[in-house]
């Protein structure tokens, strides 16, 4: 794989895994302030949980990212 694709990659896992942390900390402030914007609570909840799940699959890639060597 070409170095500069590598790097590329990563840095745009890392970008996605910060703004994952963004949504994160806005859903659960949604959550704790009981703002739902017009969907219930539980949807509210749902997306926080899943936005968990994608944090988790992102941060993984971005982890084998950095520990491949190129």
């Amino acid at each position: 794989m070409n170095i500069m694709i590598h790097e590329k990659a990563i840095q745009k896992a890392f970008a996605k895994v910060v703004t994952l942390k963004m949504d994160i900390r806005a859903l659960a402030d949604d959550v704790k302030c009981n703002r739902t914007g017009g969907v219930g609570m539980e949807e509210i909840k749902n997306v926080l949980e899943g936005t968990k799940t994608e944090l988790q699959v992102w941060q993984y890639i971005y982890d084998l990212l950095e520990k491949t060597e190129q």
